[in-house]
């Protein structure tokens, strides 16, 4: 007998948080998944044949990410997809994601994205990779914070603020998705942390900020995982991450933001022996859109999807 594949019911949210919880470390899925009040029916489910289990689940995440010319368009964010491992091999992620490019079709999205270590597993069912870039090298001893800006942890409080330097940061950047309250109160904090985990910069002068970052420490290196604001602020914030880093014991970072001369300048003093590496995790297939316009989206200069907006 073979799965049966099917939408997910209210009923399969405790298979579905103990699939999730054997596959990934990251408890977070299940808030995330609770997003969409719309989320059974963008979720689907290959039912074990014998009726005592889900086998496999895939998820769509409809978003509003711009385009190329910074138009905000409906996209399909393919996320959460686990197999049990006894039942790998059989073809089942394929049948999802069929069920899901029907879905999304339906719905109107435009194109579908999605990112993997994996891109083996969805080149077969027509999602094509794209290369997406970070710069990397070891962190400069002792780099004095220039400009004026003062940086300190942010908090709750700054919450308003902090959305609206991403807003303006990213008005037309291509492949940047539109964050809603409830990406800011659940989807932002699940992926980066509570507030306290990032820092921004602080015009003396008027009070109000001028820069946002987001680090985590990873093994012997820090990341860098996304920046909002003035240029200017970048050159200090990177400063402030550096120096906690050093303080951590660490040697090296990894900066996860759309080249360009402002952040070429910023890593030229933030890293020393900088280099800019390709990856090829982000994977687009059109739907409605004609595959030029995508392409155009993913490869656009500046572009960028934030880790904050992961489905």
């Amino acid at each position: 007998m073979s799965a049966v594949v099917r939408t997910a019911t209210p009923a399969d949210d405790p298979a579905l948080a103990a699939l999730w919880r054997s596959c990934f470390d990251a408890p977070h899925l299940t808030a995330l998944h609770a997003l969409d009040p719309e989320r059974h029916r963008r979720t689907f489910v290959a039912e074990n044949p014998a009726g005592d289990g889900i086998d496999a689940v895939v998820v769509h995440v409809p978003r509003l990410i711009r385009d190329a010319a910074g138009t905000p368009q409906r996209v399909g964010g393919i996320g959460s997809v686990a197999t049990r491992p006894e039942a790998r091999g059989r073809g089942l992620v394929r049948q999802l994601l069929a069920a899901a490019e029907r879905s999304m079709t339906s719905e109107g999205c435009a194109w579908s994205l999605l990112f993997t270590g994996t891109p083996g597993v969805y080149r077969g069912s027509g999602w094509q990779e794209f290369a997406t870039s970070y710069t990397e090298g070891n962190l400069a001893a002792g780099v004095p914070a220039p400009g004026p800006f003062a940086v300190r942890r942010a908090g709750a409080a700054d919450a308003v603020e902090v959305a609206a330097l991403h807003h303006a940061y990213n008005a037309v950047r291509p492949l940047t998705a539109l964050r809603e309250p409830g990406d800011w109160a659940v989807r932002v904090p699940a992926w980066y942390g509570t507030p306290e985990r990032s820092l921004v910069a602080v015009d003396p002068g008027s009070g109000a900020l001028a820069g946002w970052i987001v680090a985590r420490h990873e093994g012997d290196r820090v990341e860098v995982r996304e920046f909002a604001g003035a240029a200017g602020s970048l050159g200090a914030l990177l400063a402030a991450v550096g120096a906690r880093g050093r303080a951590a014991g660490l040697t090296r970072a990894r900066v996860r933001l759309p080249d360009g001369p402002d952040v070429t300048a910023a890593c030229g003093a933030f890293l020393t022996d900088a280099r800019r590496v390709t990856e090829h995790v982000g994977m687009a297939k059109p739907l409605h859109a004609a595959a030029a316009s995508v392409r155009a989206t993913v490869t656009a200069p500046g572009a960028v999807h934030w880790y904050g907006d992961s489905f």
